[in-house]
């Protein structure tokens, strides 16, 4: 029967009650065609596309932009490891060059234990830099101010006044620290110095630290052959002679800071700046893409924003419950919300790549925590089109299931966790290298309830005091066994648990929520054309779910 023959049984009942027939069934329409739509929201993009023929765009761009932003990583990546290998190789190198029988891998162990060899390791130093154009193999150039070189800096801090006599046990100290300075200024040719550059006097008694500053130049040129911009670099270099314990020990280190930016004057023959173009074109591109992107995942957070207010009215209206906030954020599509996050990362780290790229800033650092995070949730965001197959969706499920017991339990185990660091810093950290600091003493935790360097940590222990020797023992038994043994398995256990309980819902078909309750009572299919926007607008009440309810209305009767 048509749906008019249905319509014309509906009002010429036999018993008179037309209008509250109609009534009901108007209310029952409009109930199934809320729950088609609610069915059309939730449905993945192929199913969309079965419904109403309208193709997965968003699925389509997201691909895309996956393959466009790890292009884009990649390339920034490369130009970026160069930075970074300029930068570290120019260390090593400095290292070699004014600190006086260094070798590699012994930075952090190097030093002096006489007043003679401090006063011959600056010396060294200095004479080092007197003569770097003759000796160094690189491209380093002093730096120039009003056409002047900048001087070399020897700097002395100690105590004003002071007597210490350790013989006596006596000690007069006064905390005021002076600091006294001399600067020496390279001149040509630039030769081998024969005579001592400096008059210096240490003040060992009251000695705090010896510093030497001095500031160099260079261009890294390997950028050349990858068809980039060369950039300039200043090194302020800074060798820190540290006495402040006063031990007998002066520890030696030498760092710098490194600064980069556009050369003033530059000229590249044999080579085209096409490719620079061409490389900020594609950053351009890519931009494009990802506020698309940006525009349409905002798009579908607003639509489920505005279907939550309608269904929770519906649902107040026709039912008088009050929607329960689990079904309210079901409406909230937290991947759109990542996604969003994603892009908006990835358009700032593209922007600043642009400027990086035109050498106008060199905040490379910050442009990689940009991209590197925007593209880690761009590809983390793949997993809700994998989650639409229930071969694949099951990692999802139960993430999202079990993540709020995994914060309250992470949270409980965290005070326990605090409690071994502190402990573990205050007695452990005088006798054992991997409790110096809070920060070593979180790591080295970590790494025991992962099972790692374990024998070491125990081995490691010295000792020079029983009680905390015995101590140690009873302190990491307690922790590996509490943490590996008893809080691990608990955690292990409380993920199975909810992916069991995940698993039964799937394979019994039980729905978990009202929500899903409500939308599995219309069984159309989405290429049964109930859900095209021609019969969604007005049609389709009589013909689809409506139908199957009144035939069994009907025979009922």
């Amino acid at each position: 029967m048509d749906d008019s023959g249905e319509a014309y049984l509906c009002i010429n009942d036999p018993n008179g009650n037309r209008s509250a027939r109609w009534s009901e069934a108007h209310a029952h329409l409009e109930q199934e065609k809320f729950r088609r739509k609610l069915k059309y929201f939730f449905m993945n993009p192929c199913d969309k596309y079965r419904a109403r023929g309208r193709k997965p765009w968003k699925l389509m761009l997201q691909i895309v932009k996956i393959a466009v932003v790890t292009v884009q990583l990649v390339s920034f990546g490369l130009s970026n490891q160069m930075v970074v290998q300029f930068k570290e190789e120019n260390l090593t190198a400095f290292r070699h060059l004014f600190l006086k029988s260094f070798t590699d891998g012994g930075a952090s162990a190097l030093a002096v234990y006489t007043q003679r060899d401090v006063y011959t390791h600056i010396t060294y130093t200095v004479r080092q830099f007197l003569t770097l154009p003759r000796i160094t193999v690189g491209n380093h150039q002093y730096q120039k101010e009003g056409g002047a070189y900048t001087p070399l800096t020897v700097c002395q801090q100690f105590y004003r006044n002071g007597s210490v006599s350790p013989a006596n046990e006596t000690f007069d100290i006064d905390a005021q620290v002076d600091e006294e300075c001399l600067q020496v200024y390279p001149e040509p040719p630039f030769s081998t110095v024969t005579s001592d550059p400096l008059n210096l006097t240490l003040h060992f008694e009251r000695l705090l630290a010896v510093t030497v500053n001095f500031t160099l130049k260079a261009i890294n040129l390997e950028t050349v052959e990858y068809h980039e911009l060369p950039d300039c670099y200043v090194f302020d270099i800074m060798i820190t002679f540290d006495n402040k314990a006063h031990s007998g020990r002066i520890a030696i280190n030498l760092d710098n800071d490194v600064h980069f930016y556009e050369c003033r004057d530059w000229s590249v023959t044999g080579a085209s700046p096409r490719s620079m173009y061409m490389l900020v074109l594609f950053d351009v591109t890519v931009i494009l893409i990802l506020l698309l992107s940006l525009l349409l995942c905002t798009r579908s957070v607003k639509a489920g924003v505005q279907l939550q207010f309608e269904y929770t009215e519906f649902f107040s209206v026709h039912y008088g419950k009050r929607v329960c906030v689990s079904d309210r954020m079901e409406f909230i599509n937290g991947w759109y919300i990542l996604i969003i996050i994603s892009d908006v990362l990835t358009i700032t780290g593209s922007l600043l790549k642009i400027i990086i790229q035109l050498k106008a800033v060199a905040s490379y650092d910050l442009c990689s925590i940009l991209l590197g995070t925007g593209t880690m949730l761009a590809w983390i965001g793949v997993l809700r089109y994998m989650g639409y197959f229930r071969k694949y969706n099951i990692l999802i499920i139960t993430l999202r299931a079990a993540f709020p017991n995994v914060i309250r339990f992470t949270c409980c185990a965290a005070m326990i966790y605090l409690g071994y660091c502190f402990c573990g810093w205050i007695v452990l950290g005088p006798y054992h290298t991997k409790f110096r600091t809070l920060n070593v003493v979180s790591e080295s935790l970590f790494s025991l309830i992962n099972g790692d360097d374990m024998f070491a940590t125990f081995k490691n222990m010295q000792q020079k005091s029983e009680v905390v020797w015995l101590f140690s023992r009873l302190y990491l038994y307690t922790f590996v066994s509490l943490f590996i043994y008893m809080v691990l398995s608990l955690f292990i256990t409380l993920i199975t648990d909810t992916y069991d309980t995940i698993k039964h819902q799937q394979l019994d078909g039980e729905p978990a929520s009202d929500l899903q309750t409500f939308i599995m009572q219309c069984e159309d299919l989405p290429d049964s054309g109930c859900f095209s926007v021609e019969e969604s607008s007005g049609g389709c009440g009589m013909n689809c779910c409506s139908r199957r309810t009144h035939s069994s209305e009907e025979d009922t009767d």
